[in-house]
């Protein structure tokens, strides 16, 4: 289609990728990604995320507290933790990458080459940032279903549900995937479009020079 030019696949992998990047990095900072109701006690409800441990009583409110130490985090936590501070950190550099590698950002046409690697390493970054959302918000949710049906643990005691950050980190991480490949397309486009016009360039010179050795031709 004639609106889909490299252009504009440009802009909307970088605000897809900035868009899934805001909210990994919102859903990293949210205490909900475990969520707890007991049955002895309907007032109060848990939440833990990778940070802070919180409840909420009706007549308190919302209570949270920050975890005090490091070696005192399970390893699936700690992990996590880990996992979504480098998938920020590859997403800001991934979209700052590919905002340099536009066709939109002023360049001289000798830096043509250097936008495009710009964009490719924008892209693996964004990719990446994608990938470790993903990875740690998938392992915490098979940890929880294992905990879940765990048969050793007594039915009364309590289990960790999915939090509502899960979901958003999923969303997130897609996101990020999505925007990331799409910058990949918008690369291929853009050599697609280039061997095209060189293309069309030899083509023209090739005429060109037909014409003029068939009128020095006529002229002899």
């Amino acid at each position: 289609m004639v609106l889909l030019t490299p252009k504009v696949v440009q802009r909307a992998s970088l605000f897809v990728s900035f868009g899934g990047l805001v909210a990994t990095f919102v859903t990293m900072l949210l205490p909900l990604w475990k969520t707890m109701n007991s049955d002895l006690n309907e007032m109060e409800n848990w939440y833990e995320g990778l940070w802070h441990m919180c409840i909420f009583t009706e007549e308190v409110g919302l209570h949270c507290k920050a975890f005090e130490s490091l070696l005192a985090l399970p390893p699936v936590t700690l992990a996590s933790r880990v996992l979504m501070c480098v998938s920020v950190a590859s997403g800001l550099l991934g979209v700052g990458s590919a905002f340099f590698g536009l066709d939109d950002v002023a360049a001289s046409p000798d830096r043509r080459r250097t936008k495009r690697v710009l964009l490719i390493l924008g892209g693996v970054l964004i990719w990446v940032s994608g990938v470790t959302t993903l990875a740690p918000v998938s392992l915490i949710a098979y940890v929880m279903v294992a905990e879940f049906w765990d048969e050793s643990l007594p039915d009364a005691m309590p289990r960790w549900e999915y939090g509502e950050a899960m979901f958003s980190a999923w969303f997130s991480g897609l996101l990020l995937v999505v925007g990331g490949t799409f910058i990949f397309v918008a690369v291929c486009m853009g050599d697609h479009e280039a061997r095209q016009r060189t293309e069309m360039f030899t083509l023209a010179h090739e005429q060109r020079t037909k014409t003029q050795n068939y009128l020095k031709t006529e002229l002899l």
